[in-house]
């Protein structure tokens, strides 16, 4: 019998990518850009300022299928969606995605907006 937990995993996260996705294009300065299927989540984190107060905040997370994706992400890539530029970026020295699922299928990753794609 195989995994049916790993089975039922990937089929959702296909499904995920299938019906729950917007085109969006990644971008890596002085390389090719790859248009793919995104989904548009959050990440909400907490920092501190120099004087120990707390802040709170959220960045764009972007969904996408490790395997459409045809290398790994790094800080300062950039992802267009719906007209808009969103950096990639280190979510405070965690790096700038981790894995979105436990077997390692979809990348989770950080971004800010930097304004509209001119």
């Amino acid at each position: 019998m195989g995994d049916l937990l790993r089975d039922g995993l990937t089929w959702l996260e296909r499904q995920r990518s299938a019906h729950m996705t917007s085109p969006v294009t990644y971008r890596r300065a002085g390389q090719a850009e790859a248009a793919v299927g995104a989904t548009f989540g959050r990440t909400e984190f907490e920092i501190t300022d120099d004087e120990g107060g707390a802040i709170r905040t959220h960045v764009v997370d972007f969904l996408i299928l490790a395997d459409e994706l045809p290398l790994e992400p790094e800080a300062g890539d950039v992802i267009v969606a719906d007209g808009r530029k969103h950096e990639v970026m280190d979510l405070g020295g965690d790096g700038c995605w981790r894995w979105s699922d436990p077997y390692r299928q979809t990348y989770r990753i950080h971004t800010k907006d930097i304004g509209a794609d001119v």
